[in-house]
C-alpha cells in the first residue's frame, strides 16, 4: 500500500525529529513505543538477552518485518508496514507502524474502569482465538513443541533466567518451590502431553496474549504483539496461549472472567481441557511474564551480593510485579498436583461411603476393588459376589488380578494429571508397597484413609448389608473378622472413624485428609465448557 508506506516513513523521520505530535512514549525491555495522534510508531532496542539480539539494525529491520507478518494474522487492518527513520538522508533504523487504537478498549483497561459489555467481547475473543488456533500452522516441527521434554526445557530456561534475581527482586524460597513442583508435574506426566499432540491441539499460536495487547473494539477483537523475534516461542498446545490471557486477567483482579473466557473458548474450539495443565500454563506464563518485569527491571539495577536490588528505590513497580506474578504461579503449581487417594479398611466400617462421598465432593474418580471383583469375575450378575473367603473369586490368584487391574487404571488416570481414590481394603502389605511404587512412578502424591470401627460394628453392618443385598461387596460378619485377623497395618494411613460422626462428617474428614497433599484453594478455575445460549 504506497499511501500507507508513505506516510509511516513520514511519521517515522518526525518521531527522530522530536516533533511535538508525539503524545506518549512507552518503553518495554526490548522497545520503545511512540504513540502520535492516529498511528503508532515501535522501534525495537539495540538489546541482546538470552531470547534475543537486537545490536544490529539489520537483526532490528528483520524483526519489524516479521512482526508485521506474524501480527496481521489477527490484526491485517492494525500493522500498517515498516517504516524507515531517518536523519536527513541517513537512514538509521526501522519500526513498525501501527493504527493507533483506542486505549480505553483495551482489555486491561476494561478491566479497570468495569467496562459494560466487557464479557461479550470476551467472548467474541474466544471465538476469534479458536478460529485463528483451528487455521494456525501445524507440523512434525511444531508438535515437538508440545512434547514434554521441550515444555520442560522451556520452564529451566525461564528458571535459569529468574536465577539471579532470587534473594533480591523475588523471594527465593518461592522460587525453588515452585521449580520443584513444575518438575515434579512434568515428570509423571508424559502421556497427558502426548495425547495434547496427538489430538493436534499444537499449533503456531501467538505466544504473548496480554490484557494490554487485546482490544476489543465494536467491531470485532484485534489481537497485538504477538512474539516475532524467535517463532518457536509461539509453538505450544493452544492451552497455553489462551492461559496467558487467563493469567493476566487474575493479575488484574478479574478470575471471574478468566474462567468464563476459557470456558467459551473450549467450546468454540471444541476442546476440553485437562485442569492440570491448565494450571501449570497459567503457572508457567506467570514465571516468564515474571522474568520479563525483572529484565526490564534490571535495565535500572545494581548487583548486591549474589542477588540484584533497586538503585536509589529505582525498579521497586517491576519488583512488585515481579513477585505478584510469582506468587500466581506458585498458586497455580500448588493446584497442579496429583493425588493418589486410597480409602482402606475393613469391610463394615464405611470405606466405600466415605470413598465415593470423598470423590464425589472433589471431583475425583473412585475406583472400587469390589466393582472390578465383579466385573472381571462375573459381569452379567448384579447384587452380592458371594464365595467364601480365599477361595473362588476371592482367591489369591483373583485378588491378586483385581489389584493389578486397580493399580492400572489408577495409573491411567495419574499420567494424565487426574487425581483418584483407590477404594479396596489394602490389609495385605504387597499390595500396600505396589500402592506407594505406583504413587512414586507417576509422581503423585499417595495419601491414605482408613475408616475405622469396632469390630463387632464392622461386623454386624457386612452381615446386615449382605442379608439386604444390592451391593458388590459379598462379605458378611465371618469376613470382617477373618480379614482382621490377617490385616497389616499402613503406617502411612490417617484414621477415620465413622462411627462417632455421621457418613457426612466421615467423608468430610476423609476429604480434609486427602485435600491436606492437593491444594489450597484454587484462584482461576479453567471451568466447565458449555455452549452459550
Amino acid at each position: 500500500m504506497p499511501g500507507r508506506s508513505e506516510r509511516a516513513g513520514l511519521a517515522g523521520a518526525h518521531v527522530v525529529g522530536g516533533g511535538s505530535d508525539v503524545t506518549a512514549v512507552v518503553e518495554t525491555h526490548v522497545s520503545v513505543v511512540f504513540f502520535l495522534e492516529d498511528v503508532v510508531l515501535k522501534l525495537k532496542k539495540p538489546v541482546r538477552f538470552p531470547f534475543v539480539d537486537f545490536t544490529t539494525m539489520e537483526a532490528r529491520r528483520a524483526a519489524c518485518e516479521e512482526e508485521v507478518r506474524v501480527n496481521r494474522r489477527l490484526a491485517p487492518d492494525v500493522y500498517l508496514g515498516v517504516a524507515q527513520t531517518t536523519l536527513g538522508e541517513r537512514v538509521i533504523d526501522h519500526g513498525v507502524v501501527m493504527r493507533r487504537l483506542p486505549a480505553e478498549r483495551s482489555v486491561a483497561a476494561m478491566v479497570g474502569a468495569g467496562a459494560p459489555r466487557f464479557e461479550e467481547g470476551l467472548e467474541a475473543l474466544a471465538s476469534v482465538l479458536a478460529a485463528f488456533h483451528d487455521r494456525a500452522e501445524r507440523s512434525a516441527e511444531i508438535d515437538e513443541a508440545g512434547d514434554v521434554d521441550s515444555v520442560g526445557s522451556a520452564w529451566d530456561s525461564v528458571i535459569a533466567g529468574l536465577a539471579p534475581f532470587a534473594g533480591g527482586v523475588i523471594e527465593r524460597r518461592g522460587l525453588e518451590e515452585a521449580d520443584r513442583l513444575a518438575r515434579r508435574f512434568l515428570s509423571g506426566r508424559r502421556p497427558l502431553f502426548a495425547e495434547r499432540v496427538a489430538r493436534r491441539r499444537v499449533c503456531d499460536g501467538h505466544g504473548d496474549l496480554l490484557a494490554s495487547d487485546v482490544f476489543l473494539l465494536d467491531d470485532g477483537p484485534r489481537v497485538l504483539d504477538a512474539i516475532d523475534f524467535d517463532r518457536r516461542l509461539r509453538h505450544g498446545d493452544v492451552i497455553a496461549d489462551v492461559a496467558f490471557l487467563a493469567m493476566d486477567l487474575e493479575r488484574l483482579g478479574a478470575p471471574e472472567a478468566a474462567q468464563h473466557f476459557l470456558a467459551v473458548y473450549q467450546s468454540d474450539a471444541g476442546d476440553v481441557f485437562p485442569v492440570p495443565l491448565v494450571h501449570y500454563y497459567v503457572a508457567a506464563r506467570a514465571t516468564v511474564r515474571a522474568l520479563v518485569a525483572c529484565l526490564r527491571g534490571a535495565q535500572r539495577l545494581v548487583p548486591v551480593g549474589d542477588g540484584v536490588a533497586a538503585a536509589d528505590g529505582v525498579g521497586r513497580p517491576e519488583s512488585v510485579e515481579a513477585q505478584v506474578l510469582m506468587d500466581c504461579a506458585l498458586g497455580h503449581l500448588r493446584s497442579v498436583r496429583v493425588v493418589l487417594g486410597v480409602v482402606s479398611g475393613l469391610p463394615g466400617t464405611g470405606k466405600s461411603t466415605t470413598a465415593a462421598a470423598a470423590g464425589a465432593a472433589l471431583g475425583w474418580p473412585v475406583l472400587r476393588s469390589d466393582e472390578i471383583r465383579r466385573e472381571l469375575v462375573d459381569p452379567p450378575t448384579v447384587g452380592p459376589l458371594v464365595a467364601p473367603l480365599r477361595r473362588g473369586p476371592y482367591d489369591a490368584e483373583q485378588t491378586g488380578r483385581v489389584y493389578e487391574t486397580l493399580f492400572e487404571r489408577a495409573r491411567v488416570l495419574l499420567e494424565r494429571g487426574q487425581s483418584v481414590i483407590l477404594d479396596a481394603t489394602f490389609g495385605d502389605g504387597r499390595f500396600q508397597h505396589a500402592a506407594q511404587r505406583l504413587a512414586e512412578n507417576t509422581a503423585s502424591d499417595l495419601v491414605v484413609v482408613e475408616t475405622v470401627a469396632p469390630l463387632e460394628v464392622a461386623a454386624d453392618r457386612a452381615r446386615e448389608r449382605r442379608r439386604r443385598g444390592g451391593d458388590v461387596s459379598g462379605a458378611d460378619d465371618e469376613v470382617v473378622r477373618d480379614l482382621a485377623a490377617a490385616a497389616h497395618p499402613w503406617p502411612l494411613a490417617v484414621a477415620v472413624d465413622t462411627v462417632s460422626s455421621d457418613p457426612n462428617g466421615a467423608a468430610l474428614e476423609a476429604v480434609r485428609v486427602l485435600c491436606a497433599e492437593a491444594s489450597p484453594p484454587r484462584r482461576c478455575e479453567p471451568g466447565t465448557p458449555t455452549r452459550r445460549s
